[in-house]
């Protein structure tokens, strides 16, 4: 899948804007951020709030965040960040998008990695 560079850049204020939702607990505009399927898995902005911190927490309070570039995940575009976490752990965030039928990008799944596992 091509992913043109206005489209990489839609797709990284996207994340930005979520990790700024999650940074200050506004669980509404994270949820919204969401894809229809994620939207509808969890119903609530508080079942997908609760999975996100159980789940993953790096995101939601992260010390520092470097973006790292973009690839696929199961043919859905992802972005992926270098993720420092409060105790100073580092991981592999992956944000992975979906192209709505409006044309709208959205968040549809999260992966957290080691610093040295591979994307594939």
């Amino acid at each position: 899948m091509y992913i043109s560079e206005q489209d990489k850049a839609i797709i990284r204020q996207l994340v930005e804007k979520q990790l700024q939702a999650f940074q200050q607990n506004d669980g509404k505009t994270a949820f919204a951020l969401t894809s229809p399927s994620i939207q509808s898995k969890f119903e609530q902005t508080e079942n997908f709030m609760a999975m996100v911190n159980t789940k993953y927490h790096a995101i939601t309070t992260p010390r520092s965040i470097m973006f790292r570039g973009f690839t696929l995940i199961n043919n859905y575009p992802a972005l992926v960040l270098m993720i420092m976490d409060k105790e100073g752990n580092l991981t592999q965030g992956v944000f992975i998008v979906q192209h709505q039928a409006d044309y709208s990008w959205r968040i549809h799944g999260y992966e957290l990695l080691s610093v040295d596992e591979k994307i594939i």
